[in-house]
């Protein structure tokens, strides 16, 4: 699991930036918001332009690093605007059973490493300063990767040859071993591999995206199976959208998603915002995803009834319990005990500070305190 995220000089957030995903204070109600003693459900609240998005992203960016043709960058404006620093830094610590692994890196863009480094407990396994070609791989026995040509890295890095030929972007040396290395099973970058191949990251805006000529086709497919349209209609129906749904093949070929009336209404054109950004959810992570290990749904709710955003809160909740979710949103009326608990709960300031509210204010917060209305009352505002 992800244990501790840290970013600096990335987009909007000048100085570090630290989710600590182990900071549990210990709270004994909402305990489905903690997996294996750390916080496994997030809800990020934020005043408009404060970074949600961009915290989203530069999480993400582990995937664009390690994942071959990963879409989790071209950022044209990579570096803060603000800072004399020429490069961005991204901290990740991980923990895997009774291994802890950490993977740092600088980038001087969103296609140019300046330098990496793998640490597992607390061994350093390598590090490689790009910039100055200075390089140390000294301990790759440790994790049975000794094996890896070094060399040929090298000489393709210096080539300019070690590109990915998706992105073209530098080829880090942790996925070059990823790839080369005939790792044991049960290796800790293989569990590694697994996490950050399973993150993903939704965003609202992608919900008015949504039409059937621009959907996957293969997902239109699958709801030919009568369970597979049952289950998106449960799914509907589940969140308090009352309807039944029927799929039919058109003549040219061309699938079409129908709401059930006296007659069959064309859904794409009819549904609205916030049913398209239910489908965009379901087609993207629930029909797709049964194992995720990480995801960030950013201003989820933006087109929910507040009675919907608590449904689709509870839903990740039973249908992912082990997976890690960070949830942003405006939506004050999420911010209760009932739901989520106040270590789980975090304020993301114009400063580029994330603070939890329990540690946002003198207070010792119980379950019976109306986090909303202390919210509202101005009692967290020194830091928004």
């Amino acid at each position: 699991m992800l244990t501790k995220f840290m970013v600096r000089n990335y987009r909007n957030f000048r100085e570090n930036i630290c989710i600590d995903f182990k900071n549990i204070a210990g709270y004994q109600f909402s305990t489905d918001c903690i997996t294996d003693n750390v916080i496994g459900k997030i809800l990020i609240y934020g005043r408009n332009a404060t970074g949600k998005t961009n915290l989203g992203k530069a999480v993400m960016n582990i995937c664009a690093t390690l994942l071959t043709g990963a879409r989790y960058m071209n950022d044209r404006t990579f570096l803060n605007v603000d800072s004399v620093e020429n490069s961005a830094v991204f901290f990740y610590e991980f923990q895997f059973d009774d291994k802890k692994l950490i993977y740092r890196y600088v980038r001087l863009s969103d296609t140019e490493l300046q330098s990496e480094e793998l640490i597992i407990d607390g061994i350093a396994i390598f590090k490689c300063d790009f910039a100055n070609k200075e390089y140390n791989f000294d301990n790759l026995n440790y994790i049975d990767a000794d094996t890896v040509n070094i060399e040929r890295y090298l000489q393709s890095f210096e080539s300019g040859e070690a590109m990915d030929c998706h992105l073209g972007t530098q080829l880090p040396f942790l996925r070059w071993m990823l790839f080369n290395v005939a790792l044991k099973r049960g290796s800790v970058l293989i569990k590694l591999y697994s996490y950050v191949e399973k993150m993903i990251m939704i965003k609202t805006s992608d919900a008015m995206m949504l039409h059937p000529t621009r959907m996957n086709e293969a997902f239109f497919e699958s709801l030919e199976e009568p369970e597979e349209l049952k289950e998106l209609e449960d799914f509907i129906n589940a969140m308090g959208i009352a309807c039944k749904l029927e799929l039919r093949k058109l003549p040219d070929g061309q699938r079409e998603l129908y709401f059930v009336h006296e007659k069959l209404v064309p859904f794409f054109e009819n549904a609205s915002s916030g049913t398209l950004a239910l489908i965009n959810l379901y087609h993207r992570v629930v029909s797709r995803i049964t194992d995720a290990s990480f995801l960030y749904l950013d201003e989820f709710d933006a087109f929910y009834h507040y009675e919907m955003a608590e449904k689709v809160i509870k839903f990740f909740k039973r249908r992912y319990p082990k997976c890690q979710m960070i949830m942003t949103s405006h939506n004050t009326n999420l911010m209760t005990n009932r739901l989520m608990r106040p270590d789980c709960l975090f304020i993301l300031s114009r400063a580029g500070t994330l603070t939890s509210l329990c540690n946002a204010t003198k207070r010792e917060l119980r379950e019976g305190h109306n986090l909303e209305k202390m919210y509202v009352s101005g009692e967290f505002e020194k830091y928004e």
